[in-house]
């Protein structure tokens, strides 16, 4: 699909887009934290005189708690400012926002871009996914346990939950000094700012806006990480015939989102663009996509054919694309030649 050519340029294309500009990553900054500060406060005064007023504006409330996710999410790619320091900043300063302690977040992340698409290095800031002959190979228990992972009222009914009340809210094995600080930090002032707003609103009052604007930005987050990387014709390889410019371009989709969508969630469905080069701005994504046909030239996910990736659930190696349950023959003690649904 693509050229060697692609391969020897990318590097030098990208180069003049990777400088952070002071100007735009503060007006980004101001344009994303003041009106979300200011719909937080409008669901606040209005639950007093309509509850469903108040529910009503935590919608736009999570969206702008999806756009500061991905200043976040530059900061930790130290992509949104020259200085590692101000990303840093910013990165723990949001974190508390957003609920996710800045450090793990940026190691696990790292993680996922440094493999990303490599079967031989799954396991940390993926949506895990098996092969079909791995999951033919699991116990019918275990089998159980991942189709219920994989179903999408457990993804991203619960899946928002568990980010955010369990899986952040403790220390990964091996995080150093630095990180487990950072998460300790984020999970004591978290704790603070729920023990004041429930003292100071009223614990219906804050919970309710405060917890429907997390769920409702953290579904849309899995959301829009499931699609850039779960789509028909993905990529997967084993490490030995695994290549990163591939799995870029390859292994991430193109989510073509109506405008104002694409401005909410900051460029992130530009996120062949993003993997390739990872210290591009967000604000700088569109700009490169229009500059360079090679990548235009990739799977394009809209929102209706978006729909379409809830159906895949495994990998298949033989035919290099993701497949459902159906169809899939389990041969076992437990059942024989039986075509699961």
């Amino acid at each position: 699909m693509f050229s060697n050519q692609t391969n020897h340029n990318w590097l030098k294309d990208l180069e003049s887009y990777q400088n952070p500009s002071i100007s735009k990553s503060l007006w980004q900054l101001l344009n994303t934290i003041v009106p979300l500060l200011l719909l937080w406060t409008g669901a606040y005064l209005s639950f007093s005189i309509s509850i469903w007023l108040s529910i009503l504006l935590t919608i736009p409330a999570a969206g702008f708690l999806v756009r500061a996710f991905i200043i976040f999410h530059d900061c930790g790619h130290h992509a949104f400012f020259r200085s590692r320091k101000a990303n840093d900043i910013v990165g723990v300063f949001i974190g508390l926002i957003t609920f996710f302690p800045y450090h793990y977040w940026k190691y696990e992340h790292s993680v996922h871009h440094a493999g990303n698409g490599n079967l031989s290095r799954r396991g940390m800031g993926d949506i895990t996914t098996l092969t079909v002959n791995e999951y033919r190979e699991l116990s019918h228990g275990k089998r159980l346990l991942y189709r219920l992972y994989r179903n999408p009222l457990i993804m991203f009914g619960l899946g928002p939950l568990f980010l955010i009340l369990i899986q952040y809210r403790f220390n990964r094995k091996g995080a150093g000094r630095k990180e487990r600080f950072n998460t300790y930090l984020t999970n004591g002032v978290l704790l603070g700012v729920l023990a004041f707003g429930c003292w100071a609103l009223g614990w219906e009052r804050f919970l309710l806006v405060e917890g429907l604007t997390l769920y409702l930005a953290g579904l849309a987050g899995i959301w829009l990480f499931y699609v850039q990387h779960q789509f028909e014709n993905s990529y997967f390889e084993q490490a030995e015939n695994w290549d990163y410019v591939t799995a870029a371009l390859q292994g991430s989709s193109f989510y073509k989102l109506p405008k104002v969508l694409q401005w909410i969630t900051g460029n992130i469905g530009f996120h062949h663009i993003h993997h390739l080069g990872p210290r591009v701005p967000n604000y700088n994504l569109q700009r490169v996509y229009d500059q360079f046909t090679y990548l235009q030239e990739v799977t394009t996910v809209g929102l209706r054919s978006s729909l379409k990736c809830l159906r895949f659930r495994l990998w298949d190696e033989e035919k290099k694309k993701f497949v459902g349950f159906k169809g899939v023959t389990i041969s076992s003690r437990w059942t024989a030649d039986f075509s699961e649904r």
